[in-house]
C-alpha cells in the first residue's frame, strides 16, 4: 500500500512521522473518512465542507485548498489501483517541541490512508448485529464539541474494549445525562410505531453525512422522522434499529444488550431504507 505524507506518495512502511509531532504526542489532529465506489469518491464536497469546518474549530490553518485535497485523493487511489476503497485524509498540528501551545508547530502532517474496502459480510446485514449499551459516556460537547472529527479518540476506544469485552459488534453511548447519544464510529436510529427517530444533534453527537442522507431519504419517502433524545429504554423497545455511517451505510441491529428488538430479525423499514439508499446513491456509481 502507498499513502499519501505531505505531498508526496510513499511506501506505507515509509510513512513516517516524528515522535514530536502533536498529532502522536496529544492526538491534536482532525479526520475524515470517504467511501470510494468503482473509483469515485462518495460526497466528496460534504465531507471536505465537514473537515473545513473542523479546521476552523480547531484553529488549524489549512495547508490545501478543497481543490487540491480532492486532487490528492484521486492521486492516491490512482497509485494503489483503487475503485473500492474507503480513505481516509488526516491532519495534525504538525512537528513542534512538548508543549500544548499550537504555535510550537510551523507546518501541519497531511496523511491520507487508502484501503480496499469491499463492504461488511452480507450475513450482518441478512440477521442484523448485536451492540450494548456502555458504561463508557460520550464527551460532554462542552469539553469537545462532536462537530470536530477529532483524531482524539481514547472515548470512543475505552467503549469500544468496554463493548468488545461483552462480544458485541458496536458499543451505544450515552450522554452524561443518559440519553442514547451514538456508536462509536456510527449514529444510531430506531424505528417506533412506523417513526423514524435519531438523537438530535445537540446533545452532543457527531453530524453524520450519512445520518442526514437517511433523514432526508426517510422525508422523501413520507416517513415520519424526529430528531429526539431519547434513553436506552426507549431503545430496548424499538421496533427496529439500525446504525448508519459511510462505511456501514445502514446496518442493522436485532438485539441489544442481548435483548430481542422486534421480532429478533432487521425490520422492514430498515430494509426498505437500506435499499434505497443504495439505489439513489450508491448504484448510480455502476450504471
Amino acid at each position: 500500500m502507498k499513502v499519501y505524507l505531505n505531498g508526496k506518495i510513499v511506501a506505507k512502511e515509509k510513512a513516517l512521522v516524528s515522535v514530536l509531532d502533536h498529532g502522536f504526542l496529544y492526538g491534536d489532529g482532525i479526520y475524515e473518512t470517504l467511501m470510494v465506489y468503482n473509483g469515485k469518491i462518495f460526497k466528496i464536497d460534504e465531507h471536505i465542507k465537514r473537515f473545513f469546518q473542523s479546521a476552523k474549530m480547531t484553529g488549524f490553518k489549512m495547508p490545501m485548498t478543497k481543490s487540491q485535497i480532492e486532487a490528492a485523493f484521486y492521486k492516491t487511489l490512482k497509485a494503489n489501483n483503487l475503485k473500492e476503497a474507503y480513505i481516509r485524509i488526516q491532519i495534525t498540528r504538525g512537528y513542534g517541541d512538548i508543549g500544548l501551545d499550537p504555535a510550537l508547530c510551523p507546518k501541519p502532517t497531511v496523511v491520507i490512508i487508502p484501503k480496499e474496502f469491499h463492504g461488511h459480510p452480507k450475513e450482518y446485514y441478512q440477521r442484523g448485529v448485536n451492540v450494548a449499551v456502555v458504561n463508557v459516556r460520550r464527551n460532554h460537547p462542552m469539553a469537545l464539541n462532536p462537530k470536530i472529527k477529532a483524531t482524539n479518540f481514547l472515548n470512543n476506544i475505552l467503549a469500544k474494549i468496554e463493548s468488545l469485552n461483552k462480544k458485541a459488534y458496536e458499543a451505544i453511548m450515552l450522554t452524561i445525562d443518559g440519553y442514547v447519544a451514538e456508536g462509536t464510529i456510527c449514529n444510531i436510529f430506531i424505528v417506533k410505531n412506523r417513526t423514524l427517530i435519531t438523537p438530535p444533534t445537540n446533545i452532543g453527537i457527531l453530524e453524520g453525512v450519512t445520518r442526514g442522507l437517511i433523514i432526508k431519504l426517510a422525508k422523501e419517502k413520507g416517513i415520519k422522522v424526529l430528531e429526539k433524545a431519547f434513553k436506552k429504554d426507549t431503545l430496548y423497545k424499538a421496533d427496529e434499529c439500525f446504525l448508519s455511517s459511510t462505511t456501514m451505510e445502514i446496518m442493522p441491529v436485532t438485539r441489544v444488550d442481548n435483548k430481542k428488538i422486534g421480532n429478533g430479525l432487521p425490520g422492514e423499514m430498515t430494509k426498505k431504507l437500506l435499499s434505497d439508499f443504495r439505489e439513489k446513491y450508491v448504484n448510480q456509481f455502476y450504471k
